[in-house]
């Protein structure tokens, strides 16, 4: 029983850092999380051009980039697309979230 209580935590932890490795496979697990999952498994992800060239310093101080989902998904509550997100690097992981069309 002490086992299993040790173990769960263990392997939480070993998912979670497995899951924010890449920009890629952090920005697809907060889709997934956000509610989109086949989203996150359908859409391509590719580097946000215009916005990474436009907010360079912002982004170079926050060590992050943005990335387009190909094939947003659509949030219910406003009809919006849910395209554009930025991705941190922090340490080895990385963390995304929504960046807009800002």
């Amino acid at each position: 029983m002490k086992k299993k209580r040790i173990w769960v935590p263990i392997v939480l932890v070993i998912l979670f850092i497995l899951l924010h490795l890449s920009p890629k496979l952090a920005l697809r697990t907060h889709v997934v999380f956000m509610g989109h999952p086949v989203a996150a498994v359908t859409s391509e992800l590719i580097q946000d051009n215009y916005h990474n060239e436009t907010d360079k310093n912002q982004l170079k101080k926050l060590d992050a980039k943005v990335y387009t989902l190909t094939e947003p998904p659509i949030e219910e509550a406003t009809q919006s697309e849910l395209r554009n997100f930025i991705v941190k690097e922090v340490g080895f992981l990385y963390f995304a979230e929504y960046y807009g069309e800002v």
